[in-house]
């Protein structure tokens, strides 16, 4: 005997105009495509937005038209109703007959998914002053006889929310305050299991749904590290090369091919980062992030890896040989005599987002690629400009790559603010445990010296990475 699926709840956002009702659907249907705007009247017609872990929707959030003349409809509703009984017809009365009725569009646009089954999410703004002309609209709702909570979401930065509490809660079964673009995720699924409590026929659904979310962030989580593994191997073992004749060699000086060379290389390096914050963010769902991006440029003086940069986004050398990464980890070859006086552009490397401020934070010295010429086979000699031979370049891109993974795993999808990436004043890898520290350390030893890494190495590196992003978010608590 196989068990009949239940099928998705419906909750339809509801409330005044301008109260932040998208911003709630964006975030809790995980979908930052929805219009969120200050002008109220934004939303016209009411809009579905399911979401869904691996093809199968767990619940769908429907987007409204806020109310427009609630007092007009109530006075309506309480003329053609007989007794409380007749409350929820009288309701599904009023849409049918004003449906074409221009001036309840909003009403009816809002009422009709919960005259067809919908739950109620009431949205009011607690950062101004409850007023009374709220209440039209919340005995509207309660009409309806339809599953209902309220959220307060302060959109400003006054705080009224214990008179709305007090005054919403003679209205709906559950009160909570929830800021749509900052509320952590967990708050997301205490609302789920409110509305399962509040309905029995959604409580098995709703705790699937839970389960579902829960597992489909730790599998994000690990997928990000995947993600950041290949990045790293990549961006680590990088090589520029051309093949050419001796005649094409004699004819181009060391030092222009090397600056050729060079600059492709950077190029690369710059491309592969952003492509990898790309793919986290749309790992996350996050399809609109606005990115304030500086220029990147090159100035012979200025490169990533001063002591001072290394404590932001790196490790300094001293860490590398006292903290289980091994001594001389930093080593490398030199630079010769094709690039010698002229500083890679490295310092670029840390590219990408970096934030509104357009900070650059590079130093002094870096362990730079160099130009070789390989021997002469078949009439052709092979140029070659990298890898890259410093590990501390590794570690800037981790460093970098997780603080951007941990603000876009915990962005709202409501958020419509450019990512600001700052830099951390003290870092968090020291309290990463040692196994998971050597596995970075040897990866990206191997990757620098062009080693392919095994499928079980890269594994394995994934793995270390991922523990890095647990030991960021615990730091990130920890420092507040």
């Amino acid at each position: 005997m196989t068990t009949k699926t239940r099928p998705a709840p419906t909750f339809a956002v509801v409330g005044h105009p301008n109260k932040g009702k998208s911003s709630v659907v964006s975030t809790l249907s995980q979908n930052d495509s929805i219009a969120v705007a200050l002008e109220p009247g934004t939303t016209r017609h009411s809009q579905a937005y399911p979401l869904t872990v691996d093809g199968e929707v767990q619940y769908t959030l429907i987007d409204t038209p806020g109310f427009q003349r609630p007092r007009q409809v109530l006075a309506w509703l309480e003329a053609h109703s007989l007794s409380a009984s007749d409350r929820a017809e009288t309701v599904a009365a009023f849409v049918h007959q004003h449906r074409s009725d221009p001036r309840f569009h909003d009403e009816c646009e809002l009422l009709t998914p919960l005259i067809e089954g919908a739950g109620i999410i009431y949205v009011v703004d607690g950062s101004v002053p409850y007023s009374a002309e709220n209440e039209s609209e919340m005995e509207i709702l309660r009409w309806t006889g339809r599953p209902s909570l309220a959220l307060i979401n302060s959109i400003g930065a006054d705080d009224y929310s214990e008179r709305w509490h007090s005054a919403l809660g003679q209205f709906f079964q559950v009160v909570r305050k929830f800021n749509a673009v900052k509320a952590p995720f967990n708050q997301h699924l205490s609302l789920l299991k409110a509305f399962g409590q509040l309905e029995p026929a959604w409580e098995q659904v709703l705790d699937a749904a839970v389960m579902h979310l829960s597992d489909q962030r730790a599998e994000r989580k690990s997928q990000a590290a995947r993600l950041i593994a290949s990045a790293l191997e990549d961006m680590m073992g990088w090589q520029e090369r051309r093949t050419l004749t001796p005649g094409q060699l004699e004819a181009q000086s060391r030092q222009a091919l090397a600056d050729q060379l060079r600059e492709r290389w950077y190029q690369h390096q710059r491309q592969r980062e952003q492509s990898l914050r790309i793919e986290v963010e749309t790992l996350y769902q996050h399809h609109r992030v606005q990115r304030q991006e500086a220029e990147l440029s090159w100035h012979s003086e200025h490169d990533l890896f001063s002591e001072n940069s290394r404590q932001i986004w790196g490790v300094s050398r001293a860490y590398l040989a006292t903290a289980g990464f091994g001594a001389g980890a930093v080593g490398g070859a030199g630079i010769d005599a094709v690039t010698l006086g002229s500083s890679l552009g490295t310092g670029a490397l840390i590219g990408g987002l970096i934030g509104a401020a357009g900070s650059y934070f590079y130093g002094d010295r870096l362990v730079l690629p160099v130009l070789r010429i390989g021997a002469l086979q078949q009439g052709l000699q092979t140029v070659s400009f990298g890898p890259v031979q410093d590990s501390q370049f590794g570690y800037v891109v981790l460093g970098r790559a997780v603080d951007h993974w941990w603000h876009i795993a915990h962005r709202n999808h409501a958020g419509r603010l450019p990512l600001n990436l700052e830099p951390s004043d003290s870092h968090w890898l020291a309290d990463l445990d040692s196994q998971a520290r050597h596995l970075i350390q040897s990866a990206l030893n191997r990757c620098r010296k062009q080693r392919s890494l095994s499928d079980d190495q890269r594994l394995q590196l994934a793995s270390a990475i991922e523990a890095a992003l647990d030991r960021y978010h615990q730091w990130r608590l920890a420092s507040g």
